[in-house]
């Protein structure tokens, strides 16, 4: 049986702007950055303001597709294992944040990892959370940061500490050449 929460009926959104938005968190991270470039906050910023509504939507939903492929992918590799990528990652994904409490609000937690859950389990994380009404300010940061959590695992999985961010670029590229 179908479910609206399917990823076949969700917006891909900007998926391009979300991966820069990420990679250029793992880079500042790997480059032991560990405070926020006040000049990067600023473009990120103006960014973001250029977008518009629909435009700051459509990262929404680009970094939902991200944490989607993400799950997707993390799924068949603990699947190799013959591992639960549930167990796996949301207790760690969980017990990361709640080490985090200047940027993930505690009460968002549970919203990050049911958005994890989701997407594990093959559902749409936009359409899943979209039946909760609008997203909160304070969700905003803990979605990055779920996002940003999830690329770090696979980079640590597959010792590659750019291997999430190529792994959606040259999907981006493929499905580009498939439409071109």
């Amino acid at each position: 049986m179908s479910s609206p929460c399917d990823p076949e009926y969700a917006p891909a959104g900007d998926v391009g702007a979300a991966l820069l938005l990420i990679d250029s968190r793992l880079t500042a991270v790997r480059d032991g950055r560990t405070q926020a470039d006040p000049v990067q906050q600023k473009l990120v910023g103006q960014f973001a303001a250029s977008l518009g509504p629909e435009g700051v939507d459509g990262v929404l939903d680009g970094v939902c597709t991200l944490i989607f492929m993400f799950m997707q992918w993390l799924r068949m590799a603990y699947e190799d294992h013959d591992e639960d990528v549930i167990a796996g990652v949301v207790p760690s994904l969980v017990a990361t944040m709640r080490r985090m409490p200047k940027s993930v609000r505690p009460e968002v937690i549970p919203t990050m990892a049911g958005l994890v859950v989701a997407a594990g389990t093959g559902l749409s994380p936009s359409l899943w959370r979209r039946q909760y009404g609008d997203w909160s300010d304070e969700e905003l940061t803990a979605l990055e940061a779920t996002a940003f959590l999830l690329a770090e695992h696979i980079n640590r999985i597959t010792d590659d500490h750019a291997f999430a961010t190529r792994m959606i670029a040259d999907a981006l590229s493929r499905s580009e050449e498939g439409l071109g």
